[in-house]
């Protein structure tokens, strides 16, 4: 497995950048490689992604979910072998840091490279800058789920 932690601090509260990302459906707007999110219910996702000119397919449980706090979830079918998770951290009234950890199955000679040279850190880190541009640019989020998912 390989894995990727990157943070990242954006000027919004807490619960502005958390309720941002508690919108699946959003995530293309800020994720390079993301095409589509479909949230199917309160914990599943069905994602289309393009990685190398492959589109591939799969679903996500949300297997952890507390307000202003964390976002777990791993893959379960489909195309891709990964988990993760999102902790949203206060550092003001004004600004909060994200900070992501994936762990992931780089399948075929093209992710093994790709993880082995860091290619999946610079792609963590350019999302969590067009995240931080897209929250801190709108000034607020665009709703957000607020329920607590435990395992």
């Amino acid at each position: 497995m390989a894995q990727v932690i990157e943070s990242i601090d954006v000027d919004v509260p807490v619960s502005t950048s958390y309720n941002q990302w508690t919108q699946f459906e959003s995530f293309p707007r800020f994720l390079d490689y993301v095409d589509s999110i479909t949230q199917t219910s309160d914990t599943m996702t069905h994602w289309v992604v393009t990685i190398g000119g492959q589109t591939r397919e799969f679903d996500a449980e949300i297997t952890e979910q507390h307000p202003d706090e964390r976002v777990a979830w791993n893959s379960v079918g489909g195309d891709e072998n990964h988990a993760g998770v999102i902790t949203f951290h206060k550092l003001s009234d004004t600004t909060s840091r994200l900070t992501v950890q994936l762990d992931w199955e780089p399948t075929g000679l093209a992710e093994r490279a790709a993880a082995t040279f860091g290619v999946d850190d610079h792609a963590i880190k350019k999302d969590l800058k067009n995240f931080k541009e897209l929250i801190e640019s709108q000034g607020a989020d665009d709703g957000g789920w607020r329920g607590d998912v435990s395992n």
